[in-house]
């Protein structure tokens, strides 16, 4: 991931150094990954989200609490391939042609998400009397939508098929390539020059990228992946040419400048109607195992010390209420077309910020622009809107069966 110069790319938290032998990896993952599935049994069981007690274990084990869990490459190399096999678990249950149906609401849901969000976090930035690029990066922190978080609810529900669920899917392929223009126009300037050839090129190969794979991905594995199943004999040939597309498509993305996530999502939905079943499940079991650490480290980020005045406190408090009201509002009003509950089912899957928030933090406070106060506002409204949004979203989608609906498919092509 380039943290220096994109947004929406996977950010890893740094876990506390614990020792690179195998008694020392075992245990880390132990205390993760234990940690993880408790707190979602809990949560659960008491009819929450089980994804919000896998976020808040990081908060419990991490620095800020208990201190079991320090900085480690390992740990944040499997946060990171964990978000990458959630998105592709994600885009194995999308076909593209039903993503298209809703992509002119998708666009206007994207654009609303973007404006309006910016403008919240730098007016109140502004009206603090901060430096005009400080306000502009807590803009750009809250205009992303970490699509990952609310992707794993939708799919642990069974809805990834409604027509809502396929907008915010559509929404948040386009919200990530508006955020990382933004993001690129932002560090150009916080850096004292912009180059308009180079932007420009970026914009290009990220829009150009994104768009062919949706369009063409499909058709084109339809073709391919039948012709290397009759030639290949050993192990799980579709599984395995799944995963060379996935790591494939998630490095290809990163060079055209968008997230490794979108490549993932891509990968899975070029695959959704041509793989068998097996493929789903042996996905499904990958992505079981890894995910839970890239939800613990969300919550390994929250520091409590930096909130250490009333002025710091509310500042958090005001910006969270923009973040969560100018997302929800501004993707809701722009799938009005989808109608007035599927609106609110969009707005309430656009809220999540998650690690997109925080890749735009740590670059605004590696330039130099951005304080350590304003830095740990951000991260805190990242954290916060990720933890509210899974209650929500099952709000939102209360009453659906899991079952994708036959009227929410039919006759919307918009």
């Amino acid at each position: 991931m380039h943290s220096c110069n994109c947004i929406g790319m996977v950010f890893v938290p740094a876990f506390p150094v614990i020792g690179s032998d195998v008694a020392n990896i075992a245990l880390a993952m132990l205390i993760v990954f234990g940690a993880a599935k408790l707190l979602a049994e809990f949560f659960e069981q008491i009819g929450q989200p089980g994804i919000v007690g896998e976020i808040l274990a990081g908060v419990v084990i991490g620095p800020g609490v208990l201190g079991w869990v320090r900085p480690d490459e390992f740990l944040g190399a499997l946060a990171e391939l964990g978000v990458i096999f959630l998105l592709f678990r994600v885009g194995l249950d999308v076909k593209a042609s039903e993503l298209m149906r809703v992509g002119k609401t998708a666009l206007l849901v994207a654009v609303a998400g973007v404006l309006v969000p910016f403008l919240a976090g730098w007016g109140i930035m502004t009206a603090r009397g901060v430096s005009s690029i400080e306000a502009i990066f807590v803009g750009s922190a809250m205009v992303a939508t970490s699509i990952g978080i609310t992707a794993r609810v939708l799919s642990a529900m069974g809805l990834l098929g409604h027509r809502a669920s396929q907008a915010i899917l559509a929404a948040a392929v386009i919200d990530d390539v508006l955020g990382l223009l933004i993001l690129a126009v932002v560090s150009s300037v916080a850096r004292g020059h912009v180059n308009i050839l180079q932007l420009s090129l970026t914009a290009v190969l990220a829009i150009g990228f994104t768009a062919l794979v949706a369009h063409f991905g499909t058709q084109a594995m339809g073709r391919i992946v039948p012709g290397i199943q009759a030639r290949f004999r050993g192990g799980e040939v579709q599984f395995n040419l799944a995963l060379v597309l996935l790591f494939a498509m998630s490095y290809l993305a990163t060079r055209a400048g968008v997230a490794a996530i979108i490549g993932a999502f891509l990968a899975g939905m070029a695959l959704s109607e041509t793989v068998e079943r097996r493929v789903h499940e042996l996905t499904h079991g990958v992505s079981e195992l890894l995910v839970p650490f890239f939800l613990v480290g969300i919550g390994l980020n929250l520091k409590p010390s930096v909130f250490g005045s009333t002025e710091t406190i509310l500042l958090a408090l005001l910006i969270l209420v923009a973040a969560v009201l100018s997302k929800f509002l501004a993707c809701g009003v722009g799938a009005l077309s989808l109608g007035r509950a599927d609106a609110l089912r969009v707005g309430a899957g656009m809220i999540p910020r998650g690690e997109v928030g925080m890749v735009v933090a740590q670059i605004g406070l590696g330039l130099g622009v951005v304080s350590q106060q304003v830095y740990g506002v951000v991260v805190f409204m990242a954290i916060a809107t990720t933890l509210v949004a899974p209650p929500l979203i099952r709000i939102a989608y209360r009453g659906l069966s899991a079952a994708p609906q036959s009227a929410a498919r039919a006759g919307d092509a918009i």
